[in-house]
């Protein structure tokens, strides 16, 4: 650089001195006098010196111009750098040497770097706030779903990395809440689209109600999760539930009336299973009934009509239901063996239906009750019943091995013999339970008297006079055995003291021996209804009575032996072998 402006000094020395030497020669071809030449040297020495400064001038300016330059350059990067969060970059190029123009030559690369920084800074905070914003309007259902917001004014004074960080938190919270609201939203939606299902309804026009981005023909990005919209979802569950209970529980009571009118007419199997979409759900509770279709109105209008033409076809059906209901009726009471006037309460029933002074309903649930009475009233004589039940059937053994017992053949080899011979141990053991067996039943049935304060009638027969009057027949055949044992040996005696005063004689012809009479159990007389009727009677007894021919019974003044025993001697012929 000292080399060049020595050579340029050099140069402007020479064309200066040759530039004066031509002038000079020029004056003096010409004459000028010495004090032109002084004037007009000092012009040129003042237009050197004007041109010297407008120099100096000039590239003041231009140092000035460069130093602002500088000075606008640094302030750009010292705004940008306090932009952009990073003010620790800057004391580099506050430090910085050189001449202005390296220093400008630095920092501009610089400044051209932060400002494209700045640029992608901006574009990613718009970006954010954008989606910041749109989120926000769709939460508060200002703007509809998956809509560009407009143009968005960031603002630059801070564009930091930190700044940008919490708007990116700010936007991942409303990411999540907006996630989850879309889920409560298609949560709301499916439970709908089942709701409807079930109901019969339409589902599209029904969720088009609350709003048009809920159909399935929308994108699940775009379906409004605004608070309006999840208010409305909710409360239209709330409806359609409360809607899917209160047909429930009227589809409930209809199959109720249906099976309550098909048990009361009897209808067949088949007739039923049309109708066992609406039955099936009678005791289903809500949430367990989800096939589509099953509370739908045109569902409940079918049920309702069927339950009204049986509630027409009962009223017409009514007098063949009463008498079912009183055949139940007698049949419990055959099976308990309680005896009542069937003609009577048959008869009672047709003038009350004829009569039309109470309702069907009123009269089955009578029926109803009386059946449930005499169920209860047979289950407390079942225990005393099962007791008598095994007393008869042991009565029927002993019968059956007295007969067995008089047989002469019964140890012949005849076909079966060793089956009568088996059944005779087991019958014999079964007798000697008897008077346990009856002991006990009568103490159950004194108990069962005095539990209820009446007395325990079978077949119209008192339990206890039945037992009673056994107890004296068994007691009067044992009586009776004692009696011919005694003759039998008194015989023998008398007939060893005629074979020593005259001597043997022939025996009398071989006959049977003659032998007590036997008690019988009571016997198995058919009931009206198939049922066992087996009673004992009683005849000539103070407050019991004796049963006659034509089925009357007579008061008396004594016990006698019933009807249904029947006396044997060893006379009488013997009954053929089981």
């Amino acid at each position: 650089m000292a080399v060049a402006t020595s050579e340029s000094q050099i140069f402007s020395e020479t064309s200066c001195g040759s530039l004066l030497h031509q002038l000079q020669k020029i004056w003096d071809d010409v004459g000028e006098s010495d004090e032109e030449r002084d004037r007009m040297l000092l012009q040129l020495e003042q237009d050197c010196l004007d041109v010297y400064k407008r120099k100096v001038d000039q590239a003041t300016k231009n140092r000035a111009h460069l130093l602002q330059s500088l000075a606008d350059s640094q302030s750009k990067l010292v705004n940008l750098y306090s932009s952009l969060g990073d003010n620790n970059n800057f004391s580099t190029f506050e430090k910085s040497s050189g001449t202005i123009k390296e220093q400008l030559a630095a920092i501009t690369p610089v400044l051209e770097q932060l400002k494209k920084l700045k640029e992608d800074r901006v574009k990613d905070f718009a970006d954010v706030q954008s989606q910041i914003q749109r989120i926000y309007g769709e939460i508060s259902g200002s703007s509809k779903p998956g809509k560009q917001v407009g143009a968005l004014t960031v603002d630059e004074s801070d564009l930091s990395l930190k700044k940008l960080d919490q708007f990116q938190s700010q936007l991942r919270e409303l990411q999540k809440e907006k996630s989850d609201r879309l889920h409560k939203v298609l949560d709301f939606v499916s439970v709908i689209h089942d709701l409807c299902a079930v109901l019969g309804m339409d589902f599209f026009s029904t969720v088009s109600e609350v709003h048009p981005s809920l159909t399935d023909s929308v994108g699940v990005r775009s379906k409004s999760i605004s608070d309006d919209t999840l208010s409305k979802l909710a409360r239209m569950v709330l409806s359609l539930r409360e809607d899917k209970t209160s047909r429930l529980q009227k589809l409930q009571v209809l199959s109720a009336q249906l099976i309550d009118l098909w048990n009361l007419m009897d209808t067949p199997e088949d007739e039923r299973s049309l109708f066992s979409h609406i039955t099936c759900n009678i005791s289903a509770g809500v949430d367990e009934v989800t096939t589509p279709g099953a509370l739908a109105l045109d569902l409940l209008e079918q049920a309702e009509i069927e339950v009204e033409r049986l509630d027409q076809l009962k009223a017409s059906k009514m007098k063949e239901i009463a008498l079912k209901r009183q055949a139940e009726l007698e049949d419990i009471y055959a099976r308990a063996h309680i005896e009542i006037d069937s003609a009577a309460a048959q008869e009672k029933i047709m003038s009350i239906i004829n009569s039309g002074n109470i309702e069907p309903t009123e009269l089955l649930a009578d029926m109803d009750n009386q059946i449930l009475k005499a169920k209860e009233e047979a289950f407390g004589r079942k225990e005393i019943l099962e007791k008598v039940d095994r007393w008869m059937s042991a009565c029927e053994e002993e019968s059956w091995l007295e007969d067995y017992n008089r047989d002469e053949n019964r140890y012949s080899a005849s076909r079966g013999a060793h089956l009568n011979l088996k059944r005779a141990e087991k019958a014999r053991v079964l007798v000697n339970k008897i008077p346990a067996l009856v002991e006990n039943l009568m103490a159950k049935t004194r108990a069962w008297e005095e539990d209820r304060g009446m007395a325990f009638i079978y077949d119209g027969v008192p339990l206890v006079a039945m037992l009673d009057e056994y107890n004296m027949l068994r007691q009067d055949r044992e009586e009776e055995k004692r009696r011919l044992r005694d003759q039998k040996k008194y015989n023998e005696q008398l007939n060893t003291e005629q074979e020593a005063i005259f001597g043997s004689r022939p025996s009398p012809s071989p006959g049977r021996p003659l032998g007590p009479k036997k008690v019988m159990g009571p016997r198995v007389n058919g009931g009206s209804n198939g049922t066992p009727n087996r009673k004992l009677s009683l005849q000539n007894g103070g407050g019991p009575r004796s049963s006659s021919k034509d089925g009357k019974r007579e008061n008396g003044s004594r016990l006698s032996a019933p009807a249904n025993y029947v006396a044997i001697s060893k006379e009488d012929p013997v009954p053929a072998t089981p």
